[in-house]
């Protein structure tokens, strides 16, 4: 198969790749912080192992963890509505999956990082008067941000990748606007190479920085 490939051709849609590359980062940091901030609350909640609040949390954590995300964006934004009787805008349904989805990854990355601190820090900080949130706060998280670290970046690059499944909903993202692109011009290896390469441009460094993070520990551990 012969085939003639031709990038000129985008250069009029530049104002598109840019657009869809800025809904993409705005969704992306925002969905981040949201999620961050759910699953350091839930990660946190989950150590008091409060037997009732627990199973739900779990059931919350497994429920986003062992189903696809594009099933989850959905019936979020599709079926939900039906449940509940009332329109969800499709920015809104792409912010709350995205967050609750990372929410559940971030929750037992920072319940696993707590756990980790030896149990000799919890006995010490204890014997010093600290009780609940206190000994966490002024103790114990400080310890576990250096194993929090390396998996918060993992996680957070694939919550970056993760943005690209809103377009189902017609979010204005990167792929969406690209879908738009490929449907005027009807060249869509270029455009998804284009694609490809925006969102490789993006990752790599932050895969490399977690890399480093990662030795960075293995370093401190030994």
């Amino acid at each position: 198969m012969h085939y003639v490939w031709d990038f000129s051709i985008l250069g009029k849609y530049s104002h598109l790749f840019w657009l869809g590359l800025g809904w993409t980062m705005a969704y992306t940091i925002g969905t981040i912080l949201l999620g961050t901030l759910l699953g350091l609350i839930v990660g946190m909640v989950r150590v008091k192992r409060w037997p009732v609040i627990d199973w739900l949390l779990i059931a919350y954590i497994e429920l986003f963890r062992c189903t696809p995300l594009l099933v989850q964006i959905i019936w979020f934004y599709y079926a939900f509505p039906v449940v509940i009787g009332l329109n969800i805008p499709a920015h809104v349904a792409a912010v709350s999956v995205l967050t609750l989805y990372g929410g559940a990854f971030y929750a037992e990355i920072v319940r696993g990082s707590i756990e980790s601190v030896p149990r000799g820090q919890w006995d010490a900080a204890s014997a010093l008067g600290l009780r609940g949130w206190y000994l966490l706060r002024l103790v114990i998280l400080p310890q576990a941000l250096k194993p929090m670290m390396a998996p918060y970046v993992n996680q957070s690059v694939t919550q970056l990748k993760n943005t690209s499944l809103v377009s189902v909903i017609a979010v204005p993202d990167l792929v969406y606007n690209a879908t738009l692109i490929n449907a005027e011009t009807y060249r869509p290896l270029e455009v998804y190479t284009v694609v490809a390469l925006i969102y490789f441009a993006i990752l790599f460094p932050a895969t490399l920085a977690g890399r480093r993070l990662e030795r960075g520990m293995s370093y401190d551990k030994a």
